[in-house]
């Protein structure tokens, strides 16, 4: 069941044969905790980074960007419709055409539809496709984006929940400590055990103080870290489930393989970037090729502002205009783009292949780190099974004069670590997970 961690450190209440423990205990415990006024689960969590992160932001907007490109390159390749209004004023010069000749008179006003379509246009036609395949790429880097996100937010979740467990670890040490400290003291007092092993003791007991602060500035620095990607204002009053004890397990390698291949974003970014420099290869291309494009006019354009001239012949009408435009020379410019989008295509390719391996490489290492991960859990709670033994049978044989102080002091530290390193194992597995997901998705 999961279980609610609030930051801080209990109420500390040494048993008062403590001597040289007891100042730093009653420091520690005058730090009362605040309250937390926000439980977070891990979904919770990853829901707010990705509102508050502003690389998954800036991901997110580069990729509406680029499909409004695509808009905009689709809308290259349909008709236009403008309405066009124009008046010419030319100097009379006492000809019928003015100054200039290329004008019709010394007035002349325009007010037409323009309608304008291509027929021919193989370069709209490429650019429109490499702006799709551009807005795929910008999607699938914003899929990294919101991954690598995600990755960073169970790190920081889980280093958060783990420096809750070692403080609730320090706490029980610390009471051990004390109890132990107890024990010698009254050995010593029934004339049972040396003034050495009260010192020994205390000694102990002064470790486990300073264990304990060291283990609130970890969880006081991970929830610092953690606050960061969650909140648009530095806040600190908030509290994580621990949900270490009930991960998922872990799938058999043959169908997570099949899930990084269908779904991981790095290969499709890379997949898109190649089919973005073909199209790229063929706007370059099109330069060389002819285009037709088609214009009609319809509407006045004539020396009177009105539908009849002075003979009442009509103003109003239309026109069409066909244009084939053929290049012929331009120096080379040409070709030269052509072969320019060939070496971008060239390393687009090498790209994908380096992404396809890169793949391989990391989701090999991942599930290795893993498998290894998962298949230490058992041992590591049976250690700390052991540990917990020894350490009661040790303190029973300590009564019982038949072990030494160091032999109860070696236990009670062998116990710190398998608790910490049990953690450590639970924790290790939950991250192995989530980096496994940043090349799969969820699963």
């Amino acid at each position: 069941m999961s279980q609610i961690l609030y930051w801080g450190v209990s109420m500390l209440r040494p048993t008062p044969m403590v001597g040289i423990g007891l100042a730093l205990a009653a420091g520690l415990a005058a730090q009362a905790p605040p309250n937390a006024t926000l439980s977070l689960s891990l979904a919770d969590a990853l829901q707010r980074a990705r509102t508050y992160s502003p690389q998954l932001l800036a991901a997110n907007i580069a990729a509406r960007i680029a499909h409004e490109d695509t808009v905009q390159a689709k809308a290259a390749l349909l008709p236009t419709l403008n309405w066009e209004h124009e008046y010419v004023y030319t100097q009379p010069n006492g000809t019928d055409t003015g100054v200039f000749v290329a004008n019709n008179g010394h007035n002349v006003f325009t007010n037409m539809a323009a309608a304008h379509g291509d027929i021919y246009s193989p370069g709209k036609l490429a650019d429109y496709r490499a702006a799709t395949a551009a807005e795929a790429v910008a999607r699938a880097r914003a899929e990294i984006a919101g991954r690598g996100l995600v990755a960073t937010v169970v790190q920081d979740y889980y280093a958060m929940v783990t420096a809750a467990r070692k403080l609730d670890n320090a706490q029980r040490s610390l009471r051990e400590a004390q109890d132990f400290a107890g024990i010698t003291e009254k050995q010593e007092q029934g004339g049972e055990a040396a003034h050495s092993d009260v010192v020994k003791a205390q000694l102990q007991l002064l470790q486990r103080q300073r264990d304990l602060q060291e283990a609130q500035i970890a969880l006081d620095k991970a929830r610092i870290g953690l606050a960061v990607l969650l909140f648009p204002d530095f806040r600190q009053d908030f509290a994580v489930m621990d949900d270490l004890d009930s991960a998922p397990p872990l799938g058999a390698f043959p169908e997570i393989e099949g899930l990084a291949s269908k779904n991981n974003p790095d290969v499709r970014a890379a997949q898109a970037a190649v089919t973005q420099q073909e199209y790229g290869i063929k706007s370059a291309k099109s330069a060389l090729l002819p285009a037709l494009s088609l214009d009609y006019f319809f509407g006045l354009n004539a020396n009177q502002y009105a539908l009849h001239n002075q003979f009442q012949q009509n103003n109003l009408g239309s026109s069409v205009v066909a244009s084939l435009n053929i290049p012929i020379w331009n120096w080379g410019a040409a070709r030269s783009k052509v072969r320019q989008a060939e070496l971008r295509l060239d390393q687009s390719r090498a790209e994908l292949t380096f992404a396809q391996r890169q793949l391989l490489a990391n989701l090999h290492a991942f599930y290795l780190e893993a498998d290894a991960a998962h298949a230490q859990l058992d041992s590591l709670r049976r250690s700390l099974d052991l540990s917990a033994e020894s350490l009661r049978l040790t303190v029973l044989r300590y009564q019982a004069g038949e072990v030494s102080v160091l032999e109860v002091v070696d236990a009670q530290t062998t116990l710190v670590q398998a608790r910490n390193a049990s953690d450590d194992g639970l924790a290790r597995y939950r991250l192995a997970l989530a980096n496994l997901q940043t090349l799969t998705g969820a699963f």
